[in-house]
């Protein structure tokens, strides 16, 4: 089954949007007709739409299997790049998307773009436009289909939990839990009971038995996030559990089975924690059984639009439509280095979407460390003048 099915009829952007999905390894056919097909989501013109009539394309949309159905329109007289509006509890969208962006490199035009991550929803897959990231999701997918225990390895705020999330959401362990924990957010005495779980009255403020977060990930993957944060001590037992598959809850005398996947993230050099002695070698080879590496985001440069186009989706509320990244805010981004990844373009994201006026937002709006803090704009005239005639 295709993740989606794109019904080309009438409609302009079908074969940038295909090129956008398949950038994210989003598996998306080309068809002028929905004959034969099967899909988890079915994209179609609203002229199409309108031809056919809307029960008819609700119709073709449930007999191929789709649970998402997405009608395109372009609108020379659109004011928002991009607009879009819901029905039958989101699993019918509507987008209405400017003409003029037609014209634009795709991998500039942040409304394509953010149409293409609308499109991509519920697919199993990652935001990313840049080869590079492209040839890691197809990596990640082909260990997703393995049991092997994984490592992630990359600098903060670069993936490493939404790439963990691909490899178990294309897993045989799809269908049961990911539980992700971090290693760092803990403290070092509470760590031992949240991983391993424990008995009633097993410590001072045991009030209840717990069976802990290795035992809650039983049939699924379980996320040792910044795994280089975990104590020495504790690190022994994890290396029993992925050795035994069996933890023994504190205050228990017996051991439990259990059956998790163990992916493990850090943004440390962990040979480094090694020759140091603060991560044990025996554990980081049972932990490095098949690595994979996130890239710092000034390395992929074309994955910063895209990521932006998601961000501004996400944070966006306003009915009216999605603002866009005008080609000067888009050449500002791609000029910083982003030393802190992702993170930091989310923040700049949404500094942009306050300081904006109107559906686009530009150079000046962008906000990056060490600038100066925007101005307020100067009042009105006919607000001054009121402001001085209450002062008189």
């Amino acid at each position: 089954m295709q993740d989606i099915v794109i019904l080309t009829e009438s409609l302009a952007p079908a074969a940038a949007l295909a090129d956008l999905l398949a950038r994210r390894r989003v598996t998306a056919a080309l068809a002028e007709t929905a004959e034969g097909a099967a899909a988890r989501c079915l994209v179609v013109s609203a002229a199409q739409e309108a031809a056919a009539g809307r029960a008819q394309i609700v119709e073709t949309a449930r007999r191929i299997g789709a649970r998402r159905l997405v009608v395109i329109a372009t609108d020379d007289a659109q004011a928002a790049p991009l607009k879009v509006d819901t029905e039958l509890n989101g699993r019918l969208v509507r987008a209405t998307l400017a003409r003029r962006r037609l014209a634009e490199d795709p991998l500039q035009d942040t409304a394509l773009l953010a149409l293409a991550d609308l499109i991509a929803e519920g697919a199993h897959g990652m935001v990313a436009a840049d080869a590079e990231t492209g040839r890691l999701i197809d990596l990640a997918r082909r260990v997703g289909e393995s049991e092997v225990t994984v490592f992630v390895a990359g600098p903060t705020g670069t993936g490493k939990e939404v790439l963990a999330r691909l490899v178990h959401e294309v897993s045989p362990r799809a269908g049961g839990p990911f539980v992700a924990i971090n290693c760092a957010a803990i403290p070092e005495n509470m760590l031992e009971a949240t991983l391993f779980g424990h008995e009633k009255g097993a410590f001072t403020g045991a009030a209840t038995a717990s069976k802990g977060l290795i035992r809650a990930a039983h049939g699924g993957t379980l996320l040792l996030d910044e795994v280089s944060e975990m104590p020495l001590g504790l690190q022994a037992k994890i290396l029993r559990v992925l050795q035994e598959r069996r933890v023994t809850p504190l205050g228990a005398q017996t051991e439990q089975p259990v059956d998790v996947r163990v992916i493990a993230t850090s943004n440390r050099d962990m040979r480094e924690a090694v020759r140091a002695g603060t991560f044990r070698e025996d554990l980081y080879y049972r932990l490095n059984v098949f690595p994979l590496a996130t890239r710092a985001l000034a390395e992929r440069p074309d994955d910063v639009p895209a990521l932006a186009a998601a961000l501004i989706r996400r944070h966006c509320r306003d009915a009216a439509g999605l603002p866009e990244l005008d080609p000067r805010a888009i050449a500002r981004l791609l000029e910083h280095d982003w030393p802190g990844n992702v993170r930091e373009l989310e923040n700049v994201v949404q500094r942009a979407l306050v300081l904006r006026d109107g559906h686009r937002i530009t150079a000046e709006d962008i906000m990056l460390p060490g600038d100066a803090m925007p101005l307020a704009p100067p009042a009105a005239p006919a607000a001054a003048a009121a402001t001085a005639l209450q002062a008189a």
